[in-house]
């Protein structure tokens, strides 16, 4: 691997998130539904099944999605994209190499984004999936994808993908800084993660014999499958700031949120979650969702607004969505730091874990 210091003129960053549709127009929200649901690491059935379970949930997901989207627009557009341009350009301005910014799925893609530095001379590429926690569906996808990008164009680059940091201290700190500011004194803490399919857990297992294999699996000792295990990382996660924070265990509480479809999903789940809580004597609720650094459709709408229409159905009286990390200027100051120290180019290739059967990737 080549070393970037001493070709800091061929050196760039590429900070990867999600994507978003390009309107919250149906067309649009169509648009992105297709291609999001028909990666083989989203979705991990069979290309025909997949296409025909994605062909009939287009018939009416995207209305519902478009006016999902619609509800937290902005005048700049999307709110994933304008942090994902805001959190650029802050990083561009802290360090030396120049950064780009592109969406898994929509645009600008990583393809397009990938072929112009490769225009412009760029050879060694830092590439940071904006995911604290691997997972199949998330950090994975991204950089495959990018190395698919990579070998269809014949590109003479390397990339350089950044380790998952949901444990790196610095993170943990800014972490605890966001929710400093907004938590109140008798709050309940209630970390809130996207869910994923119980499947995808053990598909990325790279030991095949030790994730979901025993109920208290996520603390069982297993580097090789806690590496990979997205469960477990959101626990420590929760755990190191919890700390961090000087919470009691009574005072925070871990959830997942998003499941879709009848398949199993991790638990606990969210929205049962919220709906419990009043009724357990926790009236006074903040809720961060760490799995995300920039605030969504999932945090702003999913959280933000039906999960606060639950609690408060339920017999809850406050209830405070801390804001995820956007451009704050200790998060930005953290990656430029973990770039600075060499942590782009430790995570490795997704291509030795158990991702997808080949008849899954289509």
């Amino acid at each position: 691997m080549p070393d970037p210091a001493s070709a800091a003129v061929d050196r760039a960053i590429l900070l990867v998130n999600l994507g978003s549709p390009d309107s919250p127009d149906v067309v649009d929200v169509r648009r992105y539904l297709d291609q999001f649901l028909m990666d083989g690491r989203v979705l991990d059935l069979p290309w025909p099944v997949r296409r025909l379970l994605v062909s009939i949930i287009l018939r009416t997901r995207p209305k519902r999605s478009a006016e999902a989207y619609a509800s937290i627009w902005t005048d700049q557009g999307s709110p994933l994209k304008v942090h994902a341009r805001a959190l650029a350009e802050a990083l561009d301005a802290r360090v030396e190499a120049p950064v780009r910014w592109a969406m898994r799925y929509a645009s600008p893609s990583i393809e397009d984004v990938l072929l112009d530095m490769a225009a412009e001379g760029i050879r060694y590429v830092e590439f940071v999936a904006l995911y604290p926690h691997w997972a199949m569906s998330t950090s994975e996808t991204s950089i495959v994808e990018a190395e698919r990008i990579i070998r269809k164009h014949k590109l003479a680059m390397t990339l350089a993908p950044m380790a998952p940091f949901y444990d790196e201290a610095g993170y943990i700190e800014v972490l605890a800084n966001a929710a400093r500011e907004h938590l109140h004194e008798d709050d309940h803490l209630l970390f809130s993660y996207h869910s994923v399919p119980e499947r995808h857990i053990w598909k990325t297992d790279p030991t095949g014999n030790h994730c979901l294999k025993a109920e208290n699996c996520c603390q069982a000792d297993n580097p090789a499958a806690h590496s990979r295990c997205y469960r477990h990382q959101a626990f420590v996660t929760s755990e190191l700031v919890a700390a961090a924070l000087g919470l009691p265990r009574d005072r925070w509480s871990v959830s997942f949120q998003s499941r879709i479809g009848r398949t199993k999903w991790i638990e606990p789940y969210t929205d049962k979650t919220l709906e419990a809580m009043p009724g357990q004597g926790i009236r006074r609720l903040a809720v961060m969702c760490p799995a995300f650094v920039a605030d969504n459709l999932e945090t702003l709408e999913e959280i933000g607004m039906e999960g606060r229409e639950i609690f408060e159905a339920a017999g809850g009286t406050r209830y405070t969505l801390i804001p995820c990390l956007n451009a704050r200027p200790d998060w930005v100051e953290f990656l430029a730091r973990a770039l600075e120290t060499g942590q782009a180019g430790r995570a490795g290739s997704p291509s030795s874990a158990l991702a997808v059967d080949a008849a899954a990737t289509g």
